[in-house]
């Protein structure tokens, strides 16, 4: 894994990429006023443009999907690219070098490295691929067509064959001048008494793309009963394969998993393929290891955590696929999507089934048939003996946790009642209560994060660990207050010297709507607006306790303000206006506090009440009369 990217070199990337000259290579821009840029949003189906990109500050935003960041974020969500691989690709876009830290590439030879063994994967794929049409591949090319796939279906999957001589790839590669110790590196030769020698020979092979369409790796599949090794061999890991974070045909699926919020895992590479050729574009496979927890990142990041996306594992009926499917299971709830299981007819794989029912029956098998609580829930329950009252019992004891996992709280209580009848137990409200028990106690040791469909408000206050924002209503554009704050907060990011120093005064408890707050806090955590620095906007960004408040960030510093001119004037009215409001709600807190001590309370305790009521009353009246002179 690559270092830490330097901070000043992820700052000169930001600076040397236009954002409007990125977006614009993905979809049309026209101009909004205000210097700014608008068009229609790429992340959601929109008619009207919602989706804006302010050139001056380097950010977009679309008020339709709520989507925005900066060049690097737009990279990241455009072509499903992690933080570093967006930077490196717009770093060589600008003929920019990287440095890299902890342990990560230096400039002068590691990063070098790794565009090297990517450009020997490349020209492997490129060796492997023509000598599928050799006369020694004959075999590899019957073996494709006895499974459904043609000259046609191997071209666009890029599928080769290894010759069986004991150096052909290593002679060619040596030939583009790639060195000996780079072959070894990148797994494509291993060592031999003598010279290095070709890794994979006499297979049928399939190059292994990372989400951004790179070669990284290989399967090779033997062909030949004289051919010792193991039937699927992949590349070892390398400094640029690892093989718990690949999925093959994650390159081709990428867009129609993120357009249709819908992922196949299927178990080998001529499932992938079959799948596609059938019309089912969103299938995908691990690389000889089982799904996991690096694997289900890659596909959070295309589905978004929608809560609504759906990824359908299919695996065999055999007690290994049984196996695989539990293991999958362990790893559900790190999904936002629900999780489903499919098992074809005669446990055949999507490649025998193609071939046995044609393309109509694959697509039908993998609409989501069977959530993969419930296969869980029945393979455990088959292990124990019903017909006694201690089977149902310990069949309820390991069941009854699952089904507390299970995160749609409706969907819960009608599997527990489902539960409850599998296992012949007629007091369903007993279960239903263990369940919920079950559940309330992996809430309470943070096992559960909100429910998708709570408030907007509760995303800024739970989504993720932050600094605190005072309690208040919920966020209202009708509400005078919230304009005003609203407004208050985009001259703090897009004109912070005309609010300066004042602003860096106010507290978090005088914005009353918690996104605000949030905000706030934010740009107290980035050293606050007085002489803000070049890279303020993504210092405050950056102090974002979660990915809704970083969007709400962007979003207040890509809006326009609501004044024909904006100046100090009119920023003056608009800390004025935060300041009397959050004067008066003291004022109110003041005399309520008057009102319980009564007449009885203690005379110094009510003197200082008194004395605090005075001075704020004083300070009120003299906004209203100076306004901002008086801040």
């Amino acid at each position: 894994m690559a270092g830490r990217i330097n901070d000043d070199d992820v700052k000169a990337v930001r600076d040397a990429v236009p954002i409007d000259a990125v977006v614009s290579e993905y979809l049309q821009l026209r101009n909004a006023g205000g210097g700014n840029l608008k068009g229609l949003c790429p992340f959601h189906d929109e008619k009207s443009p919602s989706f804006q990109v302010s050139p001056s500050k380097g950010l977009f935003h679309c008020f339709g999907c709520q989507e925005g960041g900066d060049t690097i974020a737009f990279i990241r969500k455009i072509d499903h690219l992690s933080f570093s691989e967006a930077v490196e690709r717009l770093a060589a876009t600008a003929g920019i070098t990287l440095r890299y830290e902890e342990g990560g590439y230096n400039p002068s030879h590691q990063r070098g490295e790794r565009i090297r063994l990517v450009e020997a994967h490349k020209a492997a794929a490129q060796f492997y691929a023509e000598q599928l049409g050799s006369p020694e591949a004959e075999i590899g090319r019957a073996f494709l067509a006895e499974r459904g796939f043609d000259q046609a279906a191997a071209a666009h999957f890029g599928v080769g064959y290894s010759p069986a001589g004991w150096d052909h790839l290593t002679r060619f590669l040596r030939g583009k001048g790639f060195s000996d110790k780079e072959l070894l590196t990148s797994g494509l030769a291993q060592e031999s008494r003598r010279n290095p020698i070709d890794r994979f020979r006499g297979r049928l092979m399939w190059p292994i793309r990372d989400v951004s369409g790179e070669v990284v790796g290989f399967g090779a599949r033997k062909l030949r009963d004289d051919d010792n090794g193991p039937k699927y061999l992949n590349t070892p890991e390398t400094p640029i394969y690892k093989k718990s974070q690949v999925l093959y045909g994650i390159d081709l699926a990428k867009k129609d998993i993120a357009k249709s919020s819908r992922a196949v895992v299927v178990e080998g590479y001529t499932d992938v393929m079959a799948c596609h050729l059938a019309g089912v574009t969103t299938a995908i496979a691990t690389c000889g290891t089982a799904f996991g927890g690096d694997h289900i990142k890659i596909l959070r990041r295309l589905l978004m955590d929608n809560g609504s996306a759906r990824v359908i594992f299919t695996f065999d009926g055999d007690a290994a696929g049984q196996k695989a499917a539990l293991r999958a299971f362990e790893d559900d709830q790190k999904f936002a999507a629900e999780t489903y299981i499919a098992i074809a007819p005669d446990n055949m794989d999507p490649c025998d089934l193609r071939l046995a029912k044609g393309d109509e029956a694959v697509v039908d098998l993998v609409q989501p048939r069977t959530p993969l609580f419930e296969f869980a829930i029945r393979q455990i329950v088959g292990r124990y003996d019903l017909e006694t009252p201690a089977g149902r019992a310990a069949a309820l004891d390991e069941a009854a946790p699952i089904v507390a996992r299970i995160k749609n709280v409706a969907s819960q209580h009608e599997v527990a009642v489902q539960l409850a009848g599998i296992l012949g137990i007629l007091d369903t409200q007993f279960v239903v209560k263990r369940v919920a028990q079950l559940a309330r106690w992996a809430r309470d040791r943070g096992g559960k994060g909100p429910a998708p469909t709570q408030h907007r408000r509760r995303q800024y206050e739970t989504a993720a660990p932050g600094p605190a924002v005072a309690p208040g209503p919920a966020l209202n554009l009708r509400s005078p207050a919230h304009r005003t704050e609203r407004e208050l907060l985009k001259l703090a990011l897009q004109h912070p010297h005309l609010v300066s120093p004042a602003f860096d005064a106010y507290g978090v408890d005088e914005f009353t709507a918690p996104p605000y707050a949030a905000v706030r806090q934010c740009i107290q955590e980035a050293g606050g607006a007085t002489d803000a620095p070049s890279d303020y906007l993504p210092a405050v960004m950056d102090c974002a306790p979660n990915d809704v408040v970083r969007a709400l960030v962007t979003e207040l510093a890509v809006e326009a303000i609501h004044a024909r001119t904006v100046d100090e004037a009119y920023a003056g009215e608009q800390l004025v206006a935060v300041r009397r409001r959050a004067v008066d709600r003291r004022l109110l807190d003041i005399q309520g506090t008057l009102a319980r001590l009564g007449q009885n309370g203690d005379p110094a305790q009510l003197a200082a009440v008194q004395n605090e009521l005075w001075v704020l009353q004083q300070y009120g009246q003299a906004l209203r009369n100076k306004g901002a002179a008086a801040l």
